[in-house]
């Protein structure tokens, strides 16, 4: 692909990526990203990625795949036998990296906005199909074993939807220049907790 039309596709995922963390996904139209990516040829977006679904795919891919190789390191050493704790940790330590750059504070803003398909995690493309990912959480749904299957599994997706929620809305104040009361280190030892306590807590009956 000549250098010209590299740095095109470049141009178009970071604002398109800028665009959909602060506009949202499906509020932004093709067009402002053409413009916003200074191109004159209005079907840019056509010719690199298909449509703005393929644009959408291609900043999950840029982020989930270097996060999802992070989590596959990470979970070399667990197994079934591993504490709740440990496998949430492999979940959240790649995600949090993200708020250290605003490229990633606004990966974070834009899977937030795909909660709606997280019970679905199975069969999902893009981020939500990455192997360690499915393994992290294939182990964290068997557990803990004194609740009913259909209990864990709803108790498995709120955890992903206070995950999700929980960093987008710190990379969306730390984009805002908002004093945090926790530094990063900070808050993910506490999301940690909030999300263990999730999975592990007894039922009231």
């Amino acid at each position: 692909m000549p250098r010209s039309s590299v740095k095109t596709r470049e141009q178009l995922l970071i604002e398109a990526e800028r665009l959909f963390a602060l506009k949202g996904i499906w509020q932004v139209q093709v067009q402002e990203i053409v413009v916003a990516a200074d191109q004159r040829n209005t079907s840019a977006v056509t010719y690199h990625f298909g449509s703005r679904e393929g644009l959408l795919e291609g900043i999950l891919t840029s982020h989930g795949s270097p996060i999802d190789e992070r989590r596959g390191e990470l979970l070399l050493s667990l197994d079934e036998k591993s504490s709740t704790r440990a496998l949430v940790d492999s979940l959240v330590v790649p995600m949090v990296s993200c708020l250290e750059t605003q490229s990633g504070c606004r990966y974070l803003q834009i899977i937030s906005q795909l909660s709606d398909q997280f019970s679905n995690w199975r069969s999902l493309s893009g981020d939500l199909s990455s192997p360690h990912l499915s393994k992290a959480l294939e182990l964290l749904e068997s557990r803990p074993v004194f609740l009913p299957i259909p209990v864990r599994q709803e108790r498995l997706i709120a955890m992903i939807q206070l995950m999700t929620s929980s960093l987008s809305e710190r990379a969306r104040s730390l984009e805002a220049g908002v004093q945090m009361l926790l530094d990063n280190s900070e808050y993910r030892e506490n999301l940690i907790d909030m999300l263990v306590g999730i999975l592990e807590a007894p039922t009231g009956q």
